[in-house]
């Protein structure tokens, strides 16, 4: 599944789409920066409810397709900037991290 069909399937905000035709080929669920850099996987869609300037440095490192701000969080212009250097594609979800990433796996079956 890509990035766009994963935003076409669930509604999910774009905040910034730089590759929407990137492949997701799983998921990582973490808010622990150092955590997420030692266990997401490149092609991961990670779920966070991280905001800081950070979370962009371990998607950069971890080359995942896309971070997922759930829980309603909203980043800043500072992380949407950067995001955007980097060429990291950033989506937001009302849902708990929970119920997200469930979708995601349902989704990725």
């Amino acid at each position: 599944m890509t990035v766009a069909q994963l935003l076409e399937k669930t509604g999910w905000q774009s905040l910034l789409s730089v590759d929407e035709t990137r492949e997701i080929a799983g998921g990582y669920a973490g808010d622990l920066l150092s955590w997420v850099m030692g266990r997401a996987e490149s092609g991961d869609c990670w779920f966070t409810i991280m905001s800081n300037l950070n979370v962009v440095a371990v998607a950069q490192l971890t080359d995942v397709a896309c971070v997922v701000f759930t829980e309603g969080v909203m980043p800043d212009e500072a992380i949407l900037k950067a995001a955007a250097l980097h060429d990291i594609n950033l989506i937001r979800a009302e849902e708990p991290t929970y119920a997200a990433c469930a979708r995601l796996g349902e989704l990725l079956r």
